[in-house]
């Protein structure tokens, strides 16, 4: 463990009616404790997990690698401000750690891959290959193996996404083993019924105020996912 615990100061917010300080969640804590090598974040969209987790990063020092800017119909100024009102809490010391968002992963590899024009040696550290060689699963599996066997504080924005149930799978055991080993920490946002199950891993809710931890078999991912796979044709009459 290295962070145990994230510190919100709502008193001090900005705004009360722009994303994310209008979040009642975010409005009615005060702390978030961390107390196992793997936290999960869950929730629906839209409810400030990926949001929380990137203003983890930013506090932590963490950098958050970002793909082209791209215009937006309406600009909210306070949506990165979350970092600036709360805090974390170091266990034994500052470490370092990454960002992993799939979203931006694929800029990460071209760049890589023109690194690697220079000096070939780049891709030693991701298995030797290419990353854009590889399939889009395959590459972030690699990367994942290359980057977790340090020690070091990771977050992870919905790492499932282009990951068959399979190779989720082989991400629960990475996870597992890598914190067994006592150097890894993690805090992952995630929609993935799969990786919820990852054993002695702490889940917070963000669909509940305040944000509360539940037992896998609790949260509506794994409920969802049972009543499916019990009945799969029989469940759109009943929905």
């Amino acid at each position: 463990m290295h962070l145990d615990g994230i510190n919100f100061y709502p008193e001090d917010y900005p705004t009360n009616e722009h994303y994310p300080f209008c979040l009642k969640i975010f409005r009615e804590i005060r702390t978030l404790p961390l107390q196992t090598p793997v936290t999960l974040f869950v929730g629906e969209n839209g409810t400030g997990k990926s949001t929380l987790l990137e203003a983890i990063a930013n506090r932590c020092g963490i950098y958050i690698w970002q793909g082209r800017e791209r215009l937006r119909y309406e600009y909210n100024p306070y949506e990165s401000r979350l970092c600036e009102y709360i805090s974390v809490n170091w266990k034994n010391g500052r470490v370092p750690g990454s960002f992993f968002g799939s979203s931006v992963f694929q800029d990460f590899a071209r760049l890589l891959d023109e690194w690697a024009l220079a000096d070939p040696g780049q891709l030693k550290y991701f298995g030797g290959k290419s990353l854009i060689t590889q399939s889009h699963g395959q590459s972030i599996m690699s990367f994942f193996r290359a980057r977790y066997s340090r020690t070091g504080l990771y977050l992870m924005d919905e790492p499932e996404t282009a990951l068959s149930p399979r190779t989720q799978i082989s991400l629960v055991d990475l996870l597992i083993n890598m914190s067994r080993a006592g150097h890894a920490q993690f805090i992952i946002a995630t929609h993935s019924p799969i990786l919820l199950a990852c054993p002695r891993a702490t889940i917070y809710s963000f669909d509940q105020v305040p944000i509360t931890s539940l037992g896998y078999e609790e949260t509506d991912h794994y409920r969802l996912y049972k009543d499916f796979m019990a009945d799969p044709r029989g469940f759109w009459n009943e929905n």
